[in-house]
C-alpha cells in the first residue's frame, strides 16, 4: 500500500469514528373502458374488474417479510429530497401525450397509489390471479425488500403550456434554463413535462418503479429520457462518508444540514410568501447530466487535480487545511502571497461568500462506451434541490460555467428543471395542491 493510500485509509477510519382512494369511475377511465368496449388500459383490466366487483382481489401483501428499509411516501414534504441518499438512482423524464387535464389528474392518482405501495415493498397493485390477463405488477421486485425506496415527482415548464389551461399557475421560479458556459446540450437528455427521481438501495427495485410508472401511464405519458446512477454502497462504506465522484474527489461536503428545519426552509422548501401557494412545502429540482473527460483527467497530475478542485483529494479538506469540514478560507495565502485556494478552483467559485446554498443529491453514472471516440461515457448526474433556482442554482451555475477550472474536464450534455410538489397527505395524491 502506498503512503498516499495509507493516508486515505487513515482518513476514512477517522471519519468512521466520527390515498385519496381511486374511485371506480377513475379506474374505469384509466383502463380505457368506455361505452364502446374494453381495452387493456394503463391500470390493467384486473384492477378495473376488482373495482367493479367482478373479481375478488387478494390482499396486496408486502414483498418482504421485514418492515425495515421503508421510507414513508406520505408526509409534509416529498421523500427523496432531504432523505439520506440511497445507493442507486433511476431518473426518468416523461412527456404527456394526453391533452385532458382529467387524464393527468387520474394518472397522478394512480402513480401516487403505486409509488406508496412500492415504497412499502409491495407490488404496485394486487394480482387478480386470472391467467387470461396480464399480471398487475411486472414482478421483478417480488421478494425484494423496500430498500429505502423513494419516488419524487416534479413538473417542468412545458407542463404549463396551452394544453391543460394551467399557464397562469406556472411558478415564476420555474424558469427556462438559460444557456450556461460549457453547455453542449443534447435533446435526448433535456427537459420533460414530468420528472421522477427514484432512489433506492437496490437498482432492480428502482428500475421496477420506473418501469411500472411508465406502464401505468401508457396512453397518457411516454418516456422522454432516463439515466441510471450510483454511489458507493452502504456495504462498501458503512460509515456513510461523503461520496466520491468519478474524478476521485468527495462530492457534497458543503451540503447544508438537512436536520436543521430553519435552514431547510431557507434553502430547500418553497414558502407561501414566495408567490406560488400550491408549491409551499415543495422544492425545485435542477438536473444536469455532466460527462467527465475521464481519460484526460487521468493524465493530469495530483497537484493539478487538487488545484482544479481547491481541495485535497485524499481528505477532501480545503487546500491548506487538514480536515474535510474545515472552513473554506479564500483569503489564505502561502509564503509567497499566493492564494492557497485558486480563485478559479471549483470550491472557490461554488462557495463564493457562502451566501448562496443548494442541497446537492448527485450520483455518478456510467453508460458504457462512446462508440465514436472509444472513451467511457461516464460522469455525474448532478441533482440539486433549492427554494428558488433563479436565486440559487442558476447564478451559481452561471459563475461556474464562466470560470470554473473544472470545465476543462467536463461537459454538460443534459439539463432540466422541475417544480417538485409538496408532500402528499394520506388519502391525497401527487399534484393535488395544483389541481
Amino acid at each position: 500500500m502506498s503512503e498516499h493510500q495509507d493516508d486515505q485509509k487513515q482518513t476514512q477510519m477517522k471519519e468512521h469514528l466520527l390515498n385519496k382512494p381511486l374511485s371506480r369511475r377513475d379506474l374505469l377511465r384509466m383502463a380505457g373502458i368506455g361505452g364502446a368496449g374494453l381495452l387493456l388500459g394503463a391500470a390493467g383490466v384486473s384492477g378495473v374488474l376488482e373495482a367493479a366487483g367482478a373479481i375478488k382481489a387478494p390482499e396486496n401483501k408486502p414483498n418482504h417479510a421485514g418492515n425495515g428499509g421503508i421510507v414513508d411516501f406520505y408526509g409534509e414534504h416529498q421523500a427523496g429530497i432531504t432523505t439520506p441518499s440511497q445507493n442507486f438512482i433511476m431518473f426518468a423524464a416523461f412527456d404527456l401525450v394526453t391533452v385532458s387535464l382529467d387524464d393527468v389528474r387520474v394518472l397522478f392518482q394512480a402513480w401516487t397509489a403505486a409509488a406508496a405501495a412500492v415504497s412499502r415493498g409491495e407490488t404496485v397493485q394486487a394480482e387478480s390471479g386470472n391467467e387470461n390477463l396480464p399480471p398487475a405488477d411486472t414482478g421483478e421486485a417480488a421478494g425484494l425488500s423496500p430498500s429505502r425506496t423513494t419516488i419524487t415527482f416534479g413538473v417542468g415548464a412545458s407542463f404549463f403550456d396551452s394544453r391543460f389551461g394551467l399557464a397562469a399557475r406556472r411558478p415564476a421560479a420555474l424558469v427556462d434554463m438559460p444557456a450556461f458556459g460549457g453547455d453542449e446540450l443534447r435533446p435526448e437528455w433535456c427537459g420533460g413535462d414530468i420528472g421522477v427521481q427514484v432512489c433506492s438501495d437496490d437498482m432492480q427495485v428502482a428500475f421496477h418503479a420506473v418501469r411500472n410508472l411508465a406502464r401505468i401511464g401508457r396512453g397518457k405519458v411516454v418516456l422522454r429520457w432516463t439515466q441510471e446512477g450510483f454511489q458507493r454502497t452502504g456495504a462498501a462504506d458503512p460509515a456513510g462518508s461523503t461520496p466520491r465522484n468519478l474524478l476521485g474527489f468527495k462530492d457534497g461536503t458543503g451540503n447544508p444540514d438537512v436536520t436543521d428545519n430553519r435552514l431547510m426552509n431557507e434553502v430547500v422548501w418553497a414558502q407561501p410568501e414566495d408567490g406560488t401557494d400550491w408549491m409551499a412545502g415543495g422544492s425545485y429540482m435542477a438536473v444536469r447530466r455532466i460527462r467527465m473527460r475521464i481519460e484526460v483527467w487521468d493524465r493530469s497530475t495530483l497537484a493539478d487535480q487538487e488545484q482544479t478542485f481547491g481541495r485535497h483529494r485524499s481528505s477532501g479538506a480545503p487546500l491548506g487545511s487538514a480536515n474535510e469540514f474545515d472552513p473554506i478560507d479564500l483569503n489564505a495565502k502561502d509564503d509567497t502571497g499566493k492564494a492557497l485556494i485558486p480563485v478559479r478552483s471549483h470550491v472557490a467559485l461554488a462557495h463564493g461568500d457562502g451566501s448562496v446554498r443548494i442541497l446537492r443529491r448527485s450520483y455518478s453514472y456510467s453508460s458504457g462506451m462512446d462508440n465514436k471516440t472509444g472513451q467511457l461515457d461516464a460522469g455525474l448526474l448532478f441533482i440539486c434541490f433549492n427554494r428558488d433556482s433563479r436565486k440559487q442554482f442558476i447564478p451559481l451555475q452561471q459563475k461556474l460555467g464562466q470560470n470554473d477550472a473544472l470545465n476543462e474536464y467536463i461537459v454538460h450534455n443534459g439539463s432540466a428543471l422541475f417544480a417538485c410538489f409538496p408532500g402528499v397527505r394520506q388519502g391525497g395524491y401527487i399534484g393535488e395542491t395544483l389541481f
